[in-house]
């Protein structure tokens, strides 16, 4: 009844809010759980002694407790703000803009409730199963309350957006740093595409593919410089001076400093490298490759059989090279149009066109290639999917999406983590497959996360 007492005050409330956000653990964790990384030259334990490396994750992980722990400090202070905003009355000529600021408080909400159902979810396609804790009130610090149903949690996502959708003007589209109709519209594709509800996902995902052009090789190399918005449907703004600029800890920071110590160069102490695996899957022309290697690597064509490997192989990571003059510090991407392009492409698959499965992954190509890239066949669905989570793990890497990936789309694509033989050596975590011929794979019960 104090801070909150008129529409000004609700509007730093609501940057209040949007400061609780933050997918930086995300993106760690899916980098060092999956085979987006390689213990790096100056790697003084971590991802090591905490197990993540070799896959162990319990009820005491630092991943999990700051997955769940975050969200809920989203939940709280966009829904003190909902709650606060009843008992104020805007002026004349506030009414928009108490509405836009009441809708992005609907919407973190809806946000912060989306990754809880991603994270703890034990089947997305079940409205039975369990699923987080569904939060729509301030609550005590004496509650203590029971998770929810995925069907529980989802109906409340569903409730927030619609009340959003309903509040925002019909002519407002904020800038990609703030959640106005389109955000909502990709919340609603992707939370479709996890739930196979391949019909609406298309529908919605297509809606924004039309809006939102792929970025040319140009543009996607200067969105990660943070000079280009090209693609963006939605990102967080990280800036010198905020609450993040910080070296990145489970609480957030630097998305770069997930990686390395000083900068994305050979010389900035990497503590994690691109994974072999990873960097053989690229094309050598692929603007993703280049956006993602630094060119102080130093890459050697004879690495298998080099017992040096280790200092003769070095591949940085400068997915996240630093902006406004402070290395390692970039905004962070939630939403791009390459996401929508995919999901169309799942869609497809799903609906048994396959043809249209490849001509959506040959978009994507064609636009990180910059040139005509040949069509694929796919003689069954089994490898439309695969396809496409390939496409996936080149697109998406090092921005947290690979471990949900596999999570719910590995069994139907015949993928699961593949690491090259020589990284798998440096920390004993994996099974031969044939699969991949210079790789290795873990066991399918390694996505059971619950």
């Amino acid at each position: 009844e104090i801070a909150y007492q008129s529409v000004e005050d609700l509007s730093l409330g609501l940057l209040g809010a949007y400061n609780e956000l933050d997918i930086t653990n995300m993106i760690g964790f899916a980098s060092t759980f999956t085979d987006e990384i390689s213990i790096g030259i100056t790697n003084g334990g971590q991802g090591i002694t905490d197990g993540r490396i070799n896959y162990i994750l319990d009820a005491t992980s630092g991943a999990a407790s700051s997955m769940w722990t975050n969200q809920y400090d989203a939940i709280n202070a966009s829904t003190r703000l909902i709650e606060a905003a009843a008992a104020v009355t805007p002026e004349a000529g506030e009414e928009d803009f108490y509405d836009i600021v009441l809708g992005q408080a609907y919407c973190i909400r809806a946000w912060a409730h989306f990754v809880l159902f991603t994270y703890f979810t034990t089947d997305y396609t079940d409205n039975n199963a369990l699923c987080a804790i569904a939060v729509d009130f301030v609550p005590s610090i004496d509650d203590q309350l029971p998770r929810n149903t995925v069907g529980e949690v989802l109906a409340l996502i569903d409730s927030d957006l619609n009340t959003a959708t309903s509040l925002f003007p019909s002519q407002f589209q904020p800038q990609s740093t703030f959640m106005g109709p389109d955000f909502i519209t990709a919340l609603r594709a992707r939370l479709a595409a996890y739930r196979q509800d391949y019909s609406n996902a298309a529908t919605l995902a297509k809606s924004l593919s039309d809006k939102y052009p792929l970025a040319d090789k140009d543009q996607y190399f200067n969105m990660y410089e943070d000079t280009d918005d090209t693609e963006v449907i939605f990102k967080l703004e990280r800036n010198v001076n905020d609450p993040y600029d910080a070296q990145a800890t489970g609480g957030g920071g630097w998305a770069g400093a997930l990686y390395a110590f000083v900068n994305s160069t050979i010389d900035g102490s990497p503590y994690f490298e691109m994974s072999r695996a990873l960097y053989n899957a690229f094309d050598p022309n692929d603007i993703r490759l280049e956006r993602s290697l630094d060119p102080s690597s130093m890459v050697d064509p004879n690495y298998e059989t080099n017992p040096e490997y280790e200092t003769s192989d070095v591949l940085v990571i400068r997915k996240y090279p630093g902006s406004d003059g402070q290395p390692l510090l970039n905004d962070l991407k939630v939403f791009r149009a390459s996401e929508m392009v995919l999901i169309e492409a799942e869609a497809a698959a799903a609906q048994g066109d396959l043809t249209g499965a490849a001509s959506f992954i040959k978009e994507i190509r064609d636009a990180r290639l910059g040139e005509d890239t040949p069509m694929m066949n796919f003689a069954n669905e089994q490898e439309a999917f695969g396809a496409i989570l390939d496409e996936r793990r080149l697109e998406f890497c090092f921005e947290g999406h690979r471990y949900i990936d596999l999570k719910r789309l590995g069994q139907r694509g015949n993928r699961d983590i593949a690491r090259d033989r020589l990284d798998c050596a440096k920390y004993g975590a994996c099974e031969d497959s044939s699969f991949y011929p210079t790789s290795s794979r873990v066991n399918e019960n390694s996505f059971k996360f619950t």
